[in-house]
């Protein structure tokens, strides 16, 4: 990692020659270049300066804050009040020591707050310009630096790590608080609480909206090198997970039976739940699943080989804890707790800025009231509400008779509420070997499977223009641009033989990530509004897609019930997530209020945690106590506190499902997703007419499971 902020000059001279070297590489965008000189320059002029430190939090004193608002009260007005009182207060927020005198604040408060409507406009125009231009292209700089680790093109370098934990937009807030960008945006667009947000919402027009929005920029002033840290150990679990690989053709049980493909090789989580998955009502499916399961809990447990990750050199028999090589038995080593160790490294490096963090001190309640803009109170209601209904135990009992026999902890991926298919998945991995023998060719069939879910020609044409597919290392990702003149990147991982269906449900499903991100980046009506209103929302188009995979095949799932096993299998999959979900949040919560704790004490925490989830709202389904298996998700690694965007995703895409019925589906997509990044709420309402709810769902399985009776 190259720290900026404490480097000295001699590596700051380093530092231009990389530039100079990386601008014939990235000639053909200019304003690259540019951003990387700019970085550069403030990077090696900030490396002599001393970071702020928690203790210069609040240098403007009350007294001083009042006594500018009143000036400014007298000079222009009653009507400014709230305006005044809010931009004042922001500016004293963030202002330093260093930053310049108390009478220094006076005076560019005084001199920079913008009474006349015409110029606000314009400043905010401006200010938009500006921030697509710095955002779009660090984000181009970030995807070609993350380029090695995320796609399969070759072994990874270790100078290819080095580059990938760099964040070159990690000193722009910084630099911005002290060219005074930031304190001039602070002082005349006003930050809205949640609450005030959520209160408002009907009222504001669609500028108000975006000014509000503008407000949001600066919340916070993180020292840089803490956000270079963060990106840094970010980089470094997202790596650890996509090269997570099982090779499933090396697994045996007791009498040394192999039951998996000899090239199989499989991601947790990913490849591991799918696989599972996909082996109900097929020959020896229940001993392939217990073998998964047991895989999966030595991976909790940290109990696998440490010789079998990404590696075929061994055979395992997971059951025993032995391994072989050349049929003889093998001593070995269990993985160091080193799954334990990147979530606890994730939440060091998080928990580092949070006094960096007037409104939310907490990287929960930047997580929840932040990131997802609902409480985390509110979140976790909605899901205990959820898991402990009346209808997931009729379901489960459902399963049980399905299956014909009693309900194992993995069957929480129980995946039998489908209609009438009757392609064996076999014979859809050779269709889609086919098909798609390459991304080139998967790439190339974008606009038709837009023209398949009702976008018109041009449309279809225009947006699949906006996304290029490439080689994913791991299991797949969709990666949105953030200025209009860029593409978003669809990563999927294609075999040697082309696609199969496991990799076309994944790539259908980022496909819809990417026809949202570029919808809300080229359609909402100001750019300080693209996006959505939180991942959740982005996940439930990608679920949206993702349910029509067989349809875009031209084999959808019928039958006079697909609409009850719509419904039940949503109910499933919410039931499966959230309880992740709660555990995600209670290991959160832990590590907060043992912030001392070494990887082994998480260890044992997170699988505590994890059996008391299940014991409360699980065991008396499955019939089986003190499963760990709710913490298997890689999520919790990678992507702290991410988890619950996928069961709210869940909530939204069925409520949706149901609104467009009867409608054009592109139609009414592209009308919500214009909608842009507002609050949840007032989005749910915009879109399809009532509020986010699990009500919904649970009302139409509960119509699901006595209709199946």
């Amino acid at each position: 990692m190259i720290n900026v902020v404490s480097i000295n000059s001699s590596i700051c001279n380093s530092q231009f020659l990389l530039i100079a070297k990386l601008y014939f590489m990235l000639q053909k965008n200019v304003l690259i270049v540019i951003s990387i000189l700019m970085m550069s320059f403030f990077g090696c002029k900030n490396a002599s300066k001393e970071q702020n430190s928690p203790s210069d939090v609040q240098f403007i004193k009350d007294k001083m804050v009042q006594e500018v608002q009143k000036e400014l009260l007298e000079k222009h007005g009653s009507d400014y009040e709230f305006r005044i009182e809010k931009g004042v207060q922001q500016v004293a927020n963030f202002w330093r020591e260093s930053d310049g005198s108390g009478e220094e604040f006076r005076k560019f408060c005084k001199e920079n707050f913008i009474a006349d409507q015409e110029e606000l406009d314009l400043v905010f125009k401006k200010i938009s310009n500006k921030t697509e231009i710095l955002r779009g292209n660090f984000h181009q700089i970030a995807v070609r630096l993350m380029e090695p680790l995320h796609l399969d093109r070759g072994p990874i370098h270790k100078i290819d790590h080095m580059f990938a934990q760099y964040d070159a937009s990690a000193h722009l807030k910084q630099d911005f608080f002290e060219n005074r960008i930031a304190f001039y945006t602070l002082l005349n667009f006003p930050h809205y609480s949640l609450e005030k947000k959520n209160e408002l919402a009907d009222e504001w027009t669609r500028e108000e909206w975006a000014y509000a929005r503008m407000g949001d920029m600066y919340t916070s002033r993180v020292p840089a090198d803490l956000l270079q840290k963060k990106s840094k150990t970010l980089t470094e679990s997202g790596s650890y997970i996509d090269s997570y690989n099982i090779y499933m053709g090396n697994l045996v049980d007791e009498e040394g039976n192999t039951y998996f493909p000899e090239d199989l090789r499989l991601i947790t989580h990913w490849g591991l739940r799918d696989e599972l998955k996909s082996n109900y009502k097929v020959d020896n499916g229940l001993e392939k699943q217990e073998m998964i399961y047991q895989v999966m809990l030595d991976i909790i447990n940290q109990d696998i080989p440490q010789g079998v990750i990404n590696s075929d050199k061994y055979q395992w028999n997971p059951y025993a804890d032995k391994l072989f090589e050349d049929g003889q038995e093998k001593e070995f080593q269990k993985e160091p707790d080193t799954r334990y160790e990147m979530l606890l490294n994730n939440f060091k490096a998080v928990k580092a800025i949070d006094p960096y963090q007037p409104y939310k001190d907490t990287y929960i309640k930047r997580a929840f009231a932040g990131g997802m803009e609902m409480p985390k109170e509110e979140v976790e209601k909605l899901f205990i509400d959820f898991v402990s209904s009346e209808q997931v135990r009729k379901a489960g009992k459902l399963i049980k008779k399905r299956l014909g026999r009693d309900l194992q902890p993995f069957d929480i991926w129980y995946n039998g509420f489908t209609g009438n298919q009757s392609v064996s998945e076999e014979k859809l991995d050779d269709i889609l070997n086919n098909k798609y023998p390459d991304r080139k060719a998967f790439e190339a069939d974008l606009p038709n499977i837009l023209k398949k879910l009702g976008f018109t020609s041009e449309k279809a044409k225009y947006i699949a223009s906006k996304v290029t597919v490439d080689p994913s290392r791991g299991a797949g990702h969709a990666w949105g641009a953030e200025m209009k003149s860029d593409v978003a990147h669809l990563r999927t991982r294609i075999g040697k033989d082309g696609m199969d269906y496991k990799g076309y449900n994944i790539a259908v499903h980022e496909f819809g990530h990417n026809v949202e991100q570029t919808i809300t980046l080229q359609d909402v009506d100001y750019y300080m509004l693209n996006g959505v209103p939180n991942t959740a929302f982005t996940e439930a188009i990608a679920f949206l897609f993702q349910a029509r995979d067989l349809e875009l095949m031209g084999m959808e799932e019928g039958g006079s019930n697909k609409q009850d096993m719509v419904a039940l299998s949503n109910l499933w999959s919410a039931y499966e997530i959230m309880g992740v979900s709660l555990v995600d949040m209670n290991v959160w919560e832990w590590m907060y209020n043992n912030p001392d704790a070494s990887k082994k004490e998480l260890h044992e925490a997170v699988v505590r945690i994890a059996k008391e989830i299940w014991n409360k709202y699980y065991a008396d389904v499955f019939g089986v106590k003190d499963s760990p298996i709710l913490a298997v998700y890689s999520h919790m690694v990678t992507s702290p506190l991410y988890l619950s965007a996928y069961p709210v995703g869940i909530l939204i895409h069925f409520q949706i499902e149901q609104y467009i019925q009867d409608k054009n589906l592109a139609k009414e997509i592209s009308r919500m997703l214009e909608n842009g990044r507002v609050t949840p709420q007032h989005w749910m309402k915009k879109g399809v007419g009532e509020n986010l709810s699990n009500k919904p769902l649970l009302k139409a399985a509960d119509k699901a499971i006595e209709n199946l009776k």
